[in-house]
């Protein structure tokens, strides 16, 4: 086994992994009153990660590592685990509202509004330049950032939404 293959067999991992945490998050949330927005773009998400780790595995398996973009792929993975404790039980692939519940403002998204997202538009260009693939990474990229495009704008306007006062039930 290569070691692009390893690299490949870990980040599949981890994303079948966090898959398993979202959907634990999302159930969890969705129990204690939340609702999903903008689940009609979702499954364009899923394509281009997919699309993106499946292109990375047919082209990249056997691809010598360049370890510079390696290295700066692992700083990335550094970040995502600091959005994934500021965030919380509140992680998720989907953009899940809890009305009345304030917005995340401790470790990342102190300085910035949206770092998942930009740690992913690193990763998606890092991962295929870490194996020699510059055009993944160019595809994958523009692909990533017009989802995200229409990912920010729907989020922003779930969270602004999520700043209503929690409606009491019966």
């Amino acid at each position: 086994m290569s070691f692009a293959s390893v690299i490949l067999a870990l980040v599949t991992l981890q994303r079948l992994g966090e898959l398993v945490l979202s959907r634990r998050n999302t159930a969890r949330l969705l129990a204690q009153g939340a609702i999903e927005v903008g689940a009609d773009h979702y499954p364009l998400i899923v394509l281009v990660h997919a699309g993106w780790l499946i292109a990375l595995w047919i082209f990249g398996r056997d691809q010598d590592v360049n370890l510079a973009a390696l290295a700066a792929f692992l700083v990335l993975q550094g970040l995502r685990l600091w959005i994934l404790a500021a965030l919380g039980p509140r992680w998720t692939t989907r953009i899940i509202v809890l009305a009345g519940a304030p917005l995340v403002a401790s470790g990342p998204y102190r300085y910035f509004p949206h770092p998942n997202y930009a740690v992913v538009v690193g990763e998606i260009a890092l991962l295929p330049l870490a194996l020699h693939l510059p055009a993944l990474a160019l595809i994958f990229t523009v692909l990533n950032l017009a989802v995200l495009a229409v990912r920010i704008r729907a989020e922003t306007r779930a969270l602004s939404v999520s700043a209503w006062p929690r409606i009491s039930t019966p």
